[in-house]
């Protein structure tokens, strides 16, 4: 009885009466991201990392150039973010990293999403910025975010030297962490000569490499694009990967056994996927098979709902969208591959294979 004159007063409670919390809590998050974004661009973590001991406000302020009150008011934000830890010395206040943030906000670490987060906070949210006009208008917004034209996109992509470096960090840093789960999802031990599209950064060709040692790999992508990855990311030592420079829509493709397009397919229209995927085809031997990286939809499209979001960014920022596992194999059926798969990971990224009868 008890229980039901509960719920009764619950179903009977007024719209107005409830606390909006979680509409509160969607409101303020920008917030959440500004405080990271703004506690990496000034060096809070690295400070704390190099000091090698718990630091009070007053020196993290004097080390990153900031104000006291200033610094003060983001500690504490960090300290409610669970991103820094607190101690008592005598009274006093001191800070430390927590492990998630030494690991992954620090510059130096090898899986530091650092510079993934100074791309989000220096591209990717001044483009949603104009999120309501691109869903008025059905396009990215680079003209108004940066007033360049978007045409093609990646000249707006890649609109400096400057911003080309920029993400390129950030595809290094997101295939340091979720590489290799990606490459090997499927068995790709078969695949002796591999070609990746698009392979930028040369991030996930490393994977490859440490993940299957008999393979070789060739990274395919823009002439600028190959000389900034040989000077910044891919050292001589790596003798199993290679690079051919070109244009992917318009130049010829290297032969190979497999193709790997990551986070590729996701930036173009269902009709210029499907040229691409058939150009692919073309190139592929017989026996061959091509791999896609993608963040997977439910099938439903009711989730996840970072993929959500993602594909929101790709209006803002792309010609494409994200897609359903079933989206995609329609993608590559209608290019001609065939026994087609797709392997969730558990983490951002997922692997869809498409085999090339022999």
């Amino acid at each position: 009885m008890a229980e039901r004159q509960e719920m009764g007063l619950s179903e009977g409670t007024r719209a107005v009466d409830m606390y909006p919390r979680k509409i509160l809590e969607y409101m303020e998050g920008f917030l959440i991201s500004k405080v990271v974004f703004s506690s990496c661009e000034l060096g809070v973590f690295d400070v704390l990392l190099g000091a090698e001991r718990p630091l009070s406000a007053e020196e993290i302020s004097q080390a990153v150039g900031a104000s006291l009150d200033g610094t003060q008011r983001l500690l504490a934000a960090c300290t409610g973010l669970q991103l820094l830890n607190t101690h008592q010395d005598n009274g006093q206040v001191l800070y430390s990293n927590t492990e998630q943030a030494s690991v992954y906000l620090t510059r130096s670490s090898p899986v530091s999403l650092y510079q993934s987060i100074q791309y989000s906070s220096r591209t990717i949210y001044l483009c949603w910025h104009y999120l309501t006009d691109a869903v008025r208008e059905g396009r990215n917004q680079y003209e108004k975010a940066f007033g360049v034209s978007s045409k093609d996109l990646f000249q707006a992509l890649y609109r400096s030297d400057e911003e080309m470096v920029k993400f390129m960090q950030l595809m290094n840093s997101i295939w340091n962490i979720c590489g290799k789960d990606v490459v090997t999802a499927f068995d790709l031990s078969p695949f002796k000569v591999i070609c990746d599209l698009g392979g930028c950064s040369g991030a996930l060709a490393k994977q490859c490499t440490s993940a299957y040692p008999e393979c070789t790999v060739t990274i395919f992508d823009l002439p600028k694009v190959v000389s900034t990855s040989r000077e910044h990311f891919v050292m001589e030592a790596d003798q199993r990967i290679s690079f051919h420079e070109g244009d992917f829509f318009k130049d010829p493709l290297p032969e190979a056994d497999l193709y790997i397009l990551a986070r590729i397919i996701h930036d173009w229209t269902d009709e210029r996927s499907i040229e691409l995927l058939s150009k692919v085809y073309k190139a592929c031997k017989p026996g061959g098979a091509v791999l896609l990286v993608e963040a997977l939809l439910y099938e439903d499209g009711s989730g996840p709902l970072t993929v959500q979001l993602y594909s929101l960014n790709m209006l803002v920022q792309t010609e494409g969208r994200e897609r359903t596992a079933a989206q995609y194999a329609a993608l590559l059926a209608a290019a001609g591959f065939t026994n087609i798969q797709h392997r969730l990971t558990g983490k951002i990224y997922d692997a869809v294979l498409g085999l090339k009868e022999t």
